[in-house]
Formats: structure tokens, sequence, C-alpha cells
């Protein structure tokens, strides 16, 4: 896993790479850009899972290792001697330069990213690959900034719980809708209005980008939580799905309740099996959820609304 913070300039035929480590990242990431890299990245340096951060908030790994890309041209001495000047002795000391032949990295994305199976029908493609499947529903989405591509467990089982669910003419709600792959996998399986509820913009822009490539973006409303009617009789869903964190899933319970009519189906995911339990406590009242998938420790819990 890592993050790309941005490039400045067409990449050179070869890259001059410094690795460090990065605590604290924000100092050492500075001193790279000061220091004339064309480009810094992020790395988890102990495979550790990341998701949705909250509004404002940057997540990054506890162990991470920042990588700066110079010219090839640029020595690598002055450079070092910057660092040192810049950061102290500690970080410098562990400092590894290479030199890194560009490679085609268009192509190579394409190679990696391949259509991806959830379910009997659902499939999700990047743009540049096609799905030969008789009945295939086809989800087109490239990987992008916005969470959600079907790759990681809590989205795959949301798309697998939808794969068999009959969503025809019912009203979705996909609350932390991310890149929007379950708002569009909704509209194309058959709903007949989708909300998708995000609190970042970035989300929402994706979100409604994706339901313009998939052909349903008449289907989808996007906006912010503070968007959705207050009063449930103006609008209520038969189903709300929340693919987002524990803790989130547990503060939210009445809101996301508020949303869902009778007897509506909740879905809920983005939480560790280990979680479930107080996730199901913070809904008993009005839901009985059962786990209905777990992959990789991550848990689906679905139930309908009490009559």
């Amino acid at each position: 896993m890592e993050q790309t913070k941005k490039t400045n300039e067409p990449a050179p035929q070869y890259w001059l790479q410094i690795s460090l480590p990065g605590k604290p990242a924000e100092q050492v990431e500075e001193a790279l850009w000061a220091a004339g890299a064309l480009a810094v990245t992020l790395r988890d340096a102990a495979d550790q899972p990341l998701l949705e951060p909250l509004p404002g908030a940057t997540p990054l790994w506890d162990l991470v290792i920042v990588t700066g890309l110079f010219d090839s041209q640029q020595p690598a001495e002055p450079v070092l001697d910057e660092l040192k000047r810049l950061l102290p002795r500690a970080i410098t000391e562990q400092a590894s330069t290479e030199l890194l032949e560009d490679r085609a990295w268009v192509r190579a994305w394409m190679e990696h990213f391949k259509p991806l199976r959830c379910g009997e029908r659902l499939w999700v493609c990047p743009s540049h690959q096609s799905v030969q499947e008789k009945d295939a529903v086809v989800i087109e989405l490239d990987p992008g900034l916005a969470f959600g591509t079907g790759s990681h467990p809590t989205t795959a089982l949301c798309l697998r719980w939808l794969d068999q669910t009959d969503v025809k003419g019912k009203t979705v709600i996909d609350y932390g809708c991310g890149s929007g792959i379950l708002a569009v996998a909704a509209a194309l399986l058959g709903a007949k209005q989708v909300w998708a509820i995000d609190i970042d913009p970035q989300a929402l822009d994706a979100t409604q980008a994706n339901a313009k490539r998939n052909g349903v973006s008449e289907i989808i409303q996007c906006g912010l939580p503070q968007d959705l009617p207050k009063d449930p009789q103006d609008h209520s869903a038969d189903i709300v799905i929340a693919n987002i964190l524990a803790g989130p899933l547990i503060q939210l319970a009445p809101e996301i309740l508020a949303h869902l009519r009778k007897p509506g189906e909740l879905v809920l995911a983005g939480l560790l099996s280990e979680q479930s339990q107080e996730v199901c406590a913070a809904y008993a009242q009005h839901i009985a959820l059962q786990t209905i998938f777990v992959e990789q420790d991550w848990a689906l819990l679905a139930g309908n609304l009490k009559a």
C-alpha cells in the first residue's frame, strides 16, 4: 500500500530514488521536496490496512517509508548532504539510494488491474478490459482517489450481497459511497432510485463520474448526509447499505435508521468480526442483525427493520 502525493515534472528516463524512514513523515516529506524531489511517495512498511478517513484527516501507517524521486542527472551526494542538513542524523543514516529505470507506468497499471467477479452476476471491470460472461452485470470502474474498487474485502462483501438480492424497483441508500461502486451496482441491478451519500465532496465527484460512465446518472443522486430529506415520509429507503467503520456505524445508528422504511433491510460493513457484537448492540432495539459473510476477518451484517 502506498500514497503518491504528486508529480511535478515528466518522468526522466531514469530516476534517482532515495528512501528514508518516515518518522515524522511530514518532516521527511517536506525535506525531500526541499531537496528537489520531483515526486514523493509514502509507503506502508508493515502491511497495515487503512480505510477511508474522517473529514480533514490524513491517515498514515504506523511505520512509513518516504521515498523521493529525483532526475538521475542529479548527483546523489548533494541531495544526501541537503537531507542531512534538514533532518536528524538518525533518519539520514538509514537513507538508501537506488537508480531506478523508468517504466511504462500506464501499461504496468493496466496489466495489474483485471476484471473482478463479485458473486454470480456482478463484475467490476477496468475501462481497458471487457467481460464476456453471459448475463454479466458489469461495473466499469478504474481505481481513483475515492475508496472502493471492489478489491477490498468490505466492498467485495457488499457487492456479493447485492448480487444475491432483488433490488429491482427499490430505493437504496449507499451511506458512505466512496467511489460510488455500490450505488452503481444497485442501479445496474434495477434499483428505482439510489442515494449516494458521503461526507467527502471528492467522493461525491467520483460517484457522479462513475454513475455517468456506467449510464446510471439519472438513477443516482449524490449528496452530503444533510442533503437527505429530514422527514422520513418524504424519503425513506427499502435498503440502506453503510460500508464505513465500526465507530461511525455505532455513532450514526439513529441517523442511518431514520432513513429506512419498515420492513426495510439494513446492510453494514467495514467492521472486523470482533466488532460485530458491539455494532449489533447499537441497532438491537430496531433490527436483529446477523452476520451474513466473513472474509479475511471482515464481516458483513444484515437484518430487516422490525415491523
